[in-house]
């Protein structure tokens, strides 16, 4: 088993020295380059009388030249890349410390009507979002977002393996992270995909033969011309004719070649990273069926990225001045050139979203499989179909630090429910979002923070967090009201793994107690499962009426007149509450 620190360390050292060695193969490079320059212009200088001389000069030295800028743009793109690796690796690094608040967080995708998601800290500032996410492109990040957040309880072990093997492939993650983040794309995704599907062409296959034969026509004139056979007026007027027949079309060209100038950084980088996908071996059948998305009729959508990147770069060689004039006078490059680029639009405009999105669903699961890599200790859920619903030895939430974290165990049997009573800052609400996230990542295929974990799938659904909503004029109450009444249409549906913490807090505590004591009646009898935190320990008497109902507690203990908290669940009801020894602890009563 790898350590992620001692790996991490390694090619930060690594790729430092490689740098270093850049830096000044670029400095030699670059001297190397001014030297040939001023030794052109001197021997052009003392030459300027033979035009020879001049030729020979030109034809030696502008090749060797043109290979120096060539070898220095490479040296350039060689030196972006190292200091990206060296980037991510500081950046893991610093993770492994728990610093991980300037990573992206997420925020874009906090929705507090979703089963789960706003109710654990899934997204937001020093989420598990943030831990987990290395992407940059907002489509890949949507990508993981979904993974985490779509309740899926489907083809887990699948999952599990695809993140092994990714865990595995550390260097592998790494150059796919690296040629993601260096992409410089200005759009993400689906608006390149939705211009595709948008764009209506303007050439038709008559404009394509057309090309062609004046084109043909044209070679026939200047022929002609240069034999004399027709004269310099009836040239021009052909030359003139085609610069004519293009400039129709000028407006309709122009915007073509504006629109492909945006969307084509986009292509250039997804073909990379496709080419990652496509030159590496997999084993897990997740992987492998993914991939094999990418090579259909023994066609590999590398290749027809390729494709449009080629013809882009065709086109935009009218950007030359002579090409531009001549190539539009006598073989209208311009029509032909789109008429191409159109064709290959209209015919992949409704593939190349999902190969954009085969790619995103990768560079998703490279972050999955770069958290289970920096988690050796983390242990894979072991899928079970016994009546436990969860069986786990020394859990805890894995954005604790591991230091002052305090494990627990946590067994509870399918259709149990548990109530769990304790004092203020106990742990709790602490312990209710470890249990959430855990099934979560056990649904997407993460290891969990546990010693051992055994798991039999089910959704989850929860109630933790609820606000009034000033914009929809709604009160606290009422938004929790919704909330349970969406959760009891859920679970008419489906089995779900529920989690409430303090139920019909918007009211008095008569009502409270009444409400509650029949809403935790009608989860018993739904086939669900679930935890229930609370200070009212009148709930706790369900219990002796209903044997699916278990009492649990985090204990408070006051030792010298100081508050000690040892976030230990146990078995039984609190008796120990602290609310008004902290409002006298802290001077307000």
């Amino acid at each position: 088993m790898q350590n992620p620190k001692k790996y991490y360390q390694k090619q930060l050292a690594f790729f430092q020295e490689e740098l270093n060695g850049l830096k000044s193969k670029s400095l030699y490079i670059s001297a190397l380059r001014l030297l040939v320059f001023v030794i052109l212009v001197f021997a052009v200088y003392h030459n300027y009388s033979s035009m020879n001389a001049i030729l020979i000069i030109a034809l030696i030295g502008i090749p060797v030249f043109l290979y120096l800028v060539t070898k220095s743009e490479n040296i350039k793109q060689k030196i972006a890349k190292t200091k990206e690796f060296i980037n991510i690796n500081e950046i893991e690094l610093k993770v492994l410390q728990r610093d991980f608040q300037f990573l992206p967080d997420g925020k874009e995708f906090i929705n507090p009507e979703h089963h789960f998601s706003y109710d654990i800290d899934l997204f937001g500032k020093s989420s598990f979002f943030q831990y987990l996410n290395r992407s940059i492109k907002q489509s890949s990040k949507a990508v993981l977002a979904h993974l985490l957040t779509s309740n899926d309880i489907h083809h887990i072990a699948e999952k599990q393996n695809a993140v092994k093997e990714l865990a595995g492939k550390a260097g592998w993650r790494q150059d796919f992270m690296v040629t993601s983040r260096l992409s410089g794309i200005r759009y993400n995704a689906s608006q390149v995909t939705g211009w595709m599907q948008r764009y209506r062409g303007f050439t038709h296959q008559l404009i394509y033969y057309g090309t062609i034969f004046f084109s043909v026509v044209s070679i026939f004139v200047l022929f002609a011309f240069f034999t004399d056979m027709i004269s310099a007026k009836v040239f021009t007027a052909w030359l003139i004719l085609g610069l004519v027949i293009v400039g129709k079309s000028a407006k309709k060209i122009h915007k073509l070649s504006a629109e492909t100038d945006l969307i084509q950084p986009s292509f250039r980088s997804y073909k990379q990273l496709v080419e990652l996908i496509e030159n590496e071996s997999f084993t897990s059948k997740l992987l492998q069926d993914k991939k094999q998305e990418l090579v259909k009729n023994n066609a590999n959508v590398s290749t027809k990225i390729n494709q449009f990147l080629t013809l882009y770069q065709q086109k935009e060689f009218s950007n030359n001045l002579i090409i531009k004039v001549i190539g539009n006078a006598f073989f209208l490059y311009d029509l032909f050139t789109s008429y191409r680029l159109e064709q290959w639009i209209d015919q992949h405009k409704n593939q190349v979203a999902d190969w954009f999105a085969l790619a995103d669903y990768f560079e998703a699961y490279t972050n999955l499989g770069g958290f289970a890599f920096n988690h050796p200790d983390y242990t894979f859920p072991n899928l079970v179909n016994t009546g436990i619903t969860i069986d786990a030895k020394q859990f805890a939430h894995p954005l604790i630090d591991p230091n002052k974290r305090i494990d627990n165990d946590f067994v509870i049997n399918q259709k149990e429910f548990y109530i769990i009573t304790g004092a203020n800052m106990a742990g709790k609400s602490t312990f209710l979002r470890t249990v959430s996230l855990g099934i979560v990542m056990a649904n997407t295929g993460l290891p969990v923070c546990a010693q051992s974990f055994d798991y039999q799938p089910i959704k989850l659904i929860t109630s933790m967090r609820t606000s009034d909503s000033l914009s929809k004029d709604e009160s606290y109450f009422f938004s929790e009201l919704k909330r349970l009444q969406f959760m009891v249409g859920e679970m008419q549906n489906e089995e779900y793994f529920i989690v409430l913490d303090e139920i019909l807090k918007g009211t008095n505590s008569k009502d409270k107690a009444i409400g509650s004591k029949k809403f935790v009646e009608k989860l018993i009898h739904s086939n669900s499962t679930g935890i229930i935190a609370t200070h009212d320990l009148s709930l706790c008497t369900l219990a002796d009426d209903y044997k699916q109902i278990k009492n649990y507690f985090f204990d408070a203990e006051i030792i010298n007149d100081e508050l000690f908290f040892d976030y230990q669940l146990k078995t039984g009801i609190c008796q120990n509450m602290n609310a008004s020894f902290l409002l006298k602890k802290m001077g307000i009563v």
